[in-house]
């Protein structure tokens, strides 16, 4: 079997993080390894207030190790990071171990949080892992805080951020608009539109918009569908394509957790097939 790693953090609400990654790389028939960074907690008795509690340098390290040089990943995907050393470490596996597939997804807020998480982090994975990378997964908070520029709310503004990130490092930038850039007037009515910057040219890629207020693990499991992609062959562009379909029939058959939050279903292609009609199969 192929195998793929994601580094990142532990949902304990098992939406996103490495739990959407996992989910997403067994429904691309791959063998998902995980290292662990942290572990991200939600308070019920508190409105869903988040908490972060990061996995420690050693700890992580053997993780890595065990990841890395125990097995090997044809591809990584690495998420929230949380901590300077986890940045580190992530770039030392990832160049000292020769990953060409690696999707770095700058994850510096939980969704339902207002500002980043780690703001002090941002230019160490800049300067870091932003060389490293196949290509990089920010939304638009991400792209901003990446790139300088502000406020983005249209596709000029994307390209932009998307040509800025290239411009510090990045081989390719693929910049998430969505529901956000819908919701501020960027974007065609019913669609959802992100862009793919290679270094040399743009693409817009679009989409049905899913209207659904559960989006829980949507930018994890785009990613986390990138990296799989890109460890089973296909190039960039195929990747990103076959992401983009993938999220789209998640978030159609999204669910609430609860009051505060809900998950895109990863397996709802499966489901899909498995609940047609013999005849439509």
């Amino acid at each position: 079997m192929i195998k793929v790693a994601t580094i990142a953090g532990s949902d304990a609400s098992g939406g996103a993080g490495l739990e959407a990654d996992l989910k997403t790389f067994e429904e691309f028939g791959l063998y998902g390894m995980a290292a662990v960074t942290l572990i991200a907690t939600m308070d019920p008795n508190n409105g869903w207030a988040h908490g972060v509690f990061p996995i420690g340098e050693a700890a992580l390290r053997a993780q890595l190790e065990t990841v890395f040089r125990g097995v090997g990943p044809a591809a990584v995907k690495s998420g929230m990071l949380g901590s300077g050393y986890a940045v580190d470490l992530c770039a030392e596996f990832i160049a000292g171990c020769g990953v060409r597939g690696y999707v770095l997804d700058p994850v510096m807020v939980c969704k339902g949080a207002g500002e980043a998480l780690n703001p002090e982090l941002n230019a160490a994975i800049g300067e870091k892992l932003l060389p490293l990378a196949r290509v990089v997964t920010p939304n638009l908070f991400e792209a901003e805080q990446l790139s300088g520029v502000k406020n983005i709310v249209d596709v000029e503004g994307m390209k932009a951020a998307a040509k800025a990130i290239c411009d510090r490092g990045a081989r390719a930038v693929f910049v998430k608009g969505g529901a956000k850039l819908a919701a501020c007037g960027g974007a065609a009515r019913g669609r959802a539109v992100d862009v793919l910057f290679d270094g040399a040219r743009f693409e817009l890629v679009e989409g049905p918009l899913v209207d659904t207020r559960w989006t829980h693990g949507a930018g994890c499991t785009t990613a986390a569908a990138m990296c799989a992609g890109l460890a089973a062959g296909l190039s960039l562009m195929e990747a990103v394509r076959a992401a983009k379909v993938f999220v789209a029939l998640s978030l159609s058959h999204s669910f609430a957790l609860n009051e505060w939050v809900g998950p895109g279903n990863p397996s709802a292609w499966r489901v899909g097939f498995l609940n047609a009609k013999p005849g439509m199969r």
